[in-house]
């Protein structure tokens, strides 16, 4: 096997030069230099080819998704909803953000998006309420990590295409998990901030009458992720067409019932919608020519005959595998990591037995935790910027959430229910 490309690939990686210019590199050098088979311009083809798929569609509309709901007044309520849950508890703040990350896994699917917007939003009113900037930061970062497995991450998305497995399912599988994560990390923060002192945002109950205003406020914006999985059940759209369809309902929402989104709004939404879905569609379509290059090489095949040799039993491979996946992920991007080894160890795991709609599931866990992990962290780098605190003091108070994660995707790989119930229920 010629290793040279992805030599190229992780020193391009290391070199912090963007993904898709690194797998195009990498690419380039092998069917130039390496195997002069197929002309260079078939590499440009594939990625062309790669861009026409239907199940990628979704991508640019739930990225869009995302985008409109920051501007329609969607976040803000359900924001009002967290809060309206968890403020009497312990860390009561902390708790808010980590059940707005979940409610926004049902709307924006992004978990930079997600992080980012919260570390705007609810750290600032953290700090003011004495809860230190590590912890805030701590928080914010790890529970980003539910917004992409709770449907419709992109993750999810981007796992069935290179799979390929229903897009439906997939969804259907991240809510389990997502709620299971979320759980994990409340429970966590419950004894932190009890620890610490730090205390809810009230002392008494909310009124019925002020909870059900609440409700009635959210009420348009916590019908789409009901809506999701009620359409995609009944057959009544695919998983592409759902994105199609929340786009305009986001949009009519925010102009008709919250009027909050106004014209003069939407040149900066289609902006930040064409920058985001370029960079991700890009990655993707620069993925499926290094594809070709591990296809040339068969590599997949070679990987999953040499991983056999060393156990046949599916247990023991599914505690190699979160390790070395834990290990790249602190090295490579979430999403780098995924186009690259879903290839390669998808047909070893569906050898050995391992449902691929679980694997996936851990997978994307599993890469997205890398982005709060050092050296290379996205999240943990993004939060700190925004918030304005050091790596070291980050580390320091978000441990135990690191742990409760890695506790968390332990059980989510070796109970398969907690992934497989809902899938066998209702795909």
């Amino acid at each position: 096997m010629n290793f040279i490309p992805l030599i190229i690939l992780l020193v391009l990686f290391c070199l912090n030069i963007p993904i898709a210019y690194s797998l195009m590199v990498s690419v380039l050098y092998y069917f130039m230099f390496c195997n002069t088979t197929l002309a260079p311009f078939m590499i440009f083809q594939k990625m062309v080819a790669q861009g026409e798929s239907f199940t990628l569609l979704a991508v640019p509309f739930f990225v869009s998704v995302g985008v409109i709901m920051n501007y329609s007044g969607i976040a803000t309520r359900l924001m009002n909803v967290a809060d309206m849950l968890t403020g009497r508890m312990v860390g009561g703040l902390a708790q808010s953000n980590v059940v707005l990350s979940a409610l926004m896994g049902g709307v924006s699917g992004s978990a930079n998006a997600d992080a980012a917007m919260q570390s705007k939003m609810l750290v600032p009113e953290m700090t003011k309420r004495g809860y230190s900037k590590g912890f805030s930061a701590g928080v914010t970062a790890a529970s980003s990590i539910l917004t992409p497995i709770i449907p419709p991450g992109i993750c999810l998305i981007l796992y069935a295409s290179l799979a390929n497995v229903s897009v439906a399912k997939m969804f259907l599988a991240g809510y389990g998990p997502g709620i299971f994560l979320m759980i994990c990390l409340m429970v966590t923060v419950h004894f932190v901030s009890k620890k610490k002192g730090y205390l809810g945002t009230r002392t008494t109950k909310v009124k019925l009458a002020d909870a059900l205003r609440t409700l009635r406020d959210a009420f348009w914006a916590l019908l789409i992720p009901l809506g999701i999985i009620m359409g995609l059940r009944m057959g009544v759209f695919t998983a592409t067409e759902a994105g199609a369809i929340c786009v305009f309902y986001c949009i009519f929402v925010g102009v008709f019932v919250y009027k909050e989104l106004k014209i003069s709004m939407f040149p900066q939404i289609i902006k930040e919608c064409v920058v985001s879905t370029a960079g991700v569609m890009l990655i993707i379509s620069a993925a499926a020519s290094f594809g070709n290059y591990m296809s040339w090489e068969q590599i997949p095949t070679k990987l999953s005959e040499v991983l056999l040799t060393i156990t046949t039993n599916k247990y023991v491979m599914l505690l190699l595998v979160n390790l070395f996946l834990l290990v790249v992920g602190m090295f490579l991007e979430g999403t780098a990591s995924l186009i690259i080894l879903t290839p390669l160890l998808v047909p070893t795991m569906v050898a050995l037995g391992v449902d691929p709609i679980l694997f996936g599931i851990v997978m994307c866990v599993n890469v997205t935790l890398g982005g709060i992990t050092p050296p290379f962290g996205t999240l943990m780098f993004l939060t700190c910027s925004i918030i304005k605190i050091g790596i070291d003091r980050f580390l320091k108070e978000s441990w135990m959430l690191i742990l409760a994660m890695i506790i968390g995707l332990l059980a989510i790989t070796y109970i398969p229910p907690i992934t497989l119930l809902l899938p066998r229920l209702l795909g």
